[in-house]
């Protein structure tokens, strides 16, 4: 009983209390979690059980009745999967992709030998976060101009041009480089990870003595590390698919699973990756643009531009993605510093921002989630003909605006609280008490015009 409550209230203090380098091994306090990870059939299981719901899905969208009213799958895709990806954001970090459905057809193809089995080229590691940015970008720009929300099978076709790209990219590279360089919700879940109370690393002492690397490159028939990183390389949750497999491959126990306070990756990264530099002011930019696409006025501005919906929401995301540019830039500049020559080149606005931007995500798909939720069984009847009128219900509309607002108000203090950090800690020479109040008044106003947009 004790040691329950120690447990609980080293969990309590971690989470509530910021401490840079406190942190609770989850492989020890709760064994049952390494032993999840140990016996690899769990993790068959579960991609199993995706694969098949992933095919279905596909299969009642391009198959099945067209109209939104009459099939689920557009509930599932755009309620339940997209908004339990992104509250796995926060909490379990990029967990999603080891579990992933979309490289499964690419891992048959290599189990059986159908691969090329090259390098990924330079250039795609050098570009790879620019790609990304923009197949991710291509992802909300389609779904926000097709009203894909009513569209089954626009929806399928989605899901299915990123199949083939994972399946295109497993036939002709080693691994899963799809996940580890181009998939596009790898990019947005590994910069969101950043703010998970969850990290997968290794006892990195324990790897110094290492002369085998069997995490990345493998041991008795097991291949190494699907993205070719190897847990010793592990020093973020950007790249890691938190697979598990380096969990059975390394011989010294080194990988764990780590609670954390939140926020200690965005203080010690400071916006120094190139990934969250551009996905951020992109995905803000972005979140504007849909908040401002479901007002009643949104008409208006589209009859400035020939009553196109396309070239509306394209000017409205420009001009999203250009003003937060502008800030995080103008934010920067207000630390007085952004470049270092140990640490290189950093964006301090970014971290500083990171937590509204994953908020209003979780606020736009949560709230699609809410709407629909209590039509999901009669639709099922409608699909399936049967009659489930009866077991129709619905949220209140202001209800759905208070939690989201709520959240959004969450974000907006988590917002000011790593700026506070910033300020008392790395910055506190550096980050003028002025220039201080200047940045915690841009966040207020940035969390004025989502919760102005969003109602």
């Amino acid at each position: 009983m004790n040691d329950i409550k120690e447990t609980i209230g080293q969990i309590r203090k971690i989470l509530f209390k910021y401490n840079e380098n406190a942190r609770l091994n989850l492989f020890d306090a709760f064994p049952f979690i390494k032993a999840f990870f140990t016996n690899r059939r769990n993790l068959v299981y579960i991609r199993t059980f995706g694969d098949i719901t992933f095919a279905l899905l596909i299969l009642i969208g391009i198959f099945g009745p067209q109209e939104a009213d009459k099939n689920i799958m557009l509930f599932i895709s755009w309620g339940v999967w997209w908004t339990s990806i992104v509250l796995s954001w926060f909490f379990v970090g990029k967990l999603w992709c080891g579990f992933c459905p979309f490289p499964g057809i690419g891992r048959i193809f290599q189990a059986i030998g159908l691969t090329l089995n090259l390098e990924v080229p330079a250039f795609f590691r050098k570009y790879c976060a620019y790609i990304s940015v923009i197949l991710f970008a291509a992802i909300i720009y389609i779904e926000a101009v097709t009203d894909m929300k009513t569209w089954p099978a626009g929806t399928a076709y989605l899901l299915l041009s990123i199949l083939l790209g994972a399946t295109l990219s497993g036939l002709i590279f080693k691994g899963q480089a799809w996940c580890r360089h181009l998939c596009p919700m790898g990019k947005i879940i590994g910069s969101a990870s950043t703010l998970s109370i969850l990290e997968f690393r290794p006892d990195h002492a324990i790897c110094k003595s290492c002369r085998t690397f069997s995490c990345k490159k493998g041991r008795d028939g097991i291949p190494g590390c699907p993205v070719y990183l190897g847990a010793y390389n592990v020093r973020n949750n950007l790249n890691c698919l938190v697979c598990g497999r380096c969990v059975i491959l390394c011989e010294s126990g080194s990988p764990r699973i780590n609670l954390r306070n939140p926020f200690v990756e965005l203080i010690i990264n400071k916006g120094r990756h190139l990934t969250c530099a551009y996905i951020i002011p992109f995905l803000m930019g972005s979140q504007i643009a849909r908040f401002i696409q479901h007002q009643q006025w949104y008409k208006d501005i589209r009859a400035l531009f020939y009553d196109s919906n396309w070239l509306t929401f394209s000017v409205l995301l420009l001009m999203g993605f250009v003003f937060f540019m502008i800030l995080i830039r103008l934010g920067s500049k207000l630390f007085g510093i952004r470049e270092d020559e140990v640490f290189g080149k950093f964006s301090p606005m970014v971290p500083v921002l990171v937590p509204l931007a994953f908020t209003g995500e979780l606020v736009y798909r949560l709230e699609y989630f809410l709407v629909n939720i209590g039509d999901f069984l009669p639709t099922l009847g409608r699909q399936f003909g049967m009659e489930l009128s009866h077991m129709y219900f619905s949220i209140s509309e202001g209800l759905v605006d208070f939690i989201c607002l709520i959240l959004l108000f969450i974000g907006a203090l988590s917002c000011s609280y790593v700026l506070r950090l910033f300020y008392t800690g790395d910055f506190e020479d550096v980050l003028k008490q002025r220039n201080f109040i200047i940045v915690q008044v841009i966040i207020f106003l940035v969390f004025i015009v989502y919760a102005v947009l969003f109602y």
